[in-house]
């Protein structure tokens, strides 16, 4: 994608960040409850890799935002909701139960699809 991507392109890209965060947040439900969770929250109760490991995703994400042409204030906000989820993910217990409810990347998800929104030509419509 050399320059700026095309719709279709976009599109596309956004469609493979969702997926992502689906699988990071939201694989998952807990039976008669509803609740869902994804891997962020299982491989975070693997202490130390986990968090890291996981982190490491969702920085994935944040970069790619980045290749979008994000603004620095929306990247930072971005990474502000990685930073929290692997700091508190860290911590023994709470971490894993915060990991579980937080759910940064479908955060950082919706606030890209927003950008986007914002910033699409109304003759090429938002990407969805």
């Amino acid at each position: 994608m050399a320059g700026s991507p095309s719709h279709h392109e976009r599109r596309k890209l956004i469609e493979e960040l969702d997926r992502i965060a689906w699988w990071l947040d939201d694989r998952f439900r807990v039976p008669g409850l509803g609740w869902r969770f994804g891997l962020d929250g299982l491989v975070g109760l693997a202490p130390g890799v986990g968090d890291a490991a996981s982190g490491s995703v969702s920085a994935y994400l944040v970069w790619r935002a980045r290749k979008l042409g994000v603004p620095n204030a929306i990247l930072a906000r971005m990474i502000w909701n990685v930073g929290i989820d692997v700091v508190v993910g860290s911590v023994p217990v709470l971490g894993s139960l915060f990991d579980f409810g937080w759910k940064a990347n479908r955060r950082n998800i919706r606030l890209l699809r927003r950008h986007l929104e914002e910033t699409t030509d109304p003759a090429i419509g938002p990407p969805r």
